[in-house]
């Protein structure tokens, strides 16, 4: 029930998001205009989506052998990083437990485990999205400024925003606190804690975690590891920039533009619905509107952007699902055969 609701309220968040994103768009001019699109673009990006996944999967394997022992194969690993990327799609917050289980179905590596990878992985990521907005606003400083103080100032009270400071900053303050104090009494009473079944596990758990997290200090390959989280950032930017010229209203949009749209639609995916919906319609719509496009236009690329997304994730995510699925079978096939 508690999983139903969840998927309800995204439901319900995306529906809101859309309708006031698609309120005053004629979707009839919209189909017609993506139905006419040139879909070259849109098959090189399926490719240079698919080497990203790839990237990713490979990236993942580095973080995974100082701590497992091993690296498991860049085939397994790709079809895992896939199948979290199709879970996701379905129910939001899912992709990464997905690809995990995924992992430990077909190469055994503890889910404790891999998911403290996943964690630290996804750190490098929040670390490639700061430089990415910060470069984006030092190149775009002009647009960009314009269109935050526009774009929060008419959905939130900044001036409220700003009284509250003292009250928000004390929060965190306390929080940090007791983030400390609990670190200290853990280590204090850690023992006897460990002696509850329960807690046990609970603890076991977290060390795994915290191991995976750690194990980028551990890495064997750090250059490599560097090479991949910029291909992975480098292939984004060409499946956004590729798409622009698969209609001619945006194929003149510069580089820029696409670095732009590349920072929005990333905030954008980080919303908790399915795919981004809604918030990422509304957050890339907006920024190409500061390239002189019209919200029309604006919102017809930026759907044709999410539904080959969607298209690819489907398809790779479909295909890799059903491999795993066909390689699990066959495990269980031979270890009867075995017994």
């Amino acid at each position: 029930m508690k999983q139903l609701l969840k998927y309800l309220i995204s439901l319900v968040v995306a529906g809101g998001l859309l309708w006031y994103v698609f309120k005053d768009i004629n979707l009839d001019a919209m189909l017609v205009a993506i139905g006419q699109a040139d879909y070259r673009p849109v098959a090189l990006y399926g490719v240079l989506i698919l080497v990203a996944h790839w990237s990713r999967a490979v990236r993942w394997g580095l973080l995974l052998e100082p701590v497992v022992g091993y690296r498991p194969s860049a085939t397994n690993l790709t079809l895992a990083v896939l199948t979290g990327y199709f879970a996701n799609l379905l129910i939001p917050r899912m992709g990464e437990v997905t690809r995990c289980g995924t992992l430990n179905r077909t190469d055994d590596v503890p889910v404790n485990v891999s998911f403290g990878t996943v964690v630290a992985e996804r750190i490098f990521d929040v670390i490639m999205l700061v430089l990415l907005i910060g470069l984006t606003f030092v190149l775009e400083f002009g647009r960009l400024s314009t269109f935050l103080t526009e774009f929060l100032g008419s959905k939130f009270n900044l001036a409220k925003l700003q009284d509250n400071t003292g009250l928000v900053l004390g929060g965190a303050l306390l929080l940090v606190g007791g983030a400390i104090a609990a670190w200290w009494l853990f280590g204090r009473y850690k023992d006897r804690l460990m002696q509850n079944p329960l807690l046990s596990k609970l603890i076991g758990f977290g060390m795994g975690l915290l191991d995976g997290l750690l194990s980028v200090r551990k890495l064997r390959s750090p250059g490599l590891f560097l090479f991949h989280t910029l291909l992975i950032w480098g292939m984004y930017y060409a499946t956004m920039y590729v798409l622009f010229f698969a209609m001619p209203q945006t194929a003149k949009l510069g580089p820029l533009a696409g670095l732009t749209i590349l920072t929005m639609g990333t905030i954008g995916m980080a919303a908790p619905t399915q795919g981004g919906l809604g918030a990422f319609n509304i957050l890339v719509g907006s920024a190409l509107a500061l390239y002189g496009l019209s919200p029309q236009d604006g919102q017809t690329l930026a759907t044709l952007m999410l539904l080959s997304q969607w298209l690819f994730v489907i398809l790779y995510g479909g295909i890799s699902f059903l491999i795993v699925l066909a390689k699990n079978r066959r495990a269980a096939v031979a270890e009867s055969e075995v017994i």
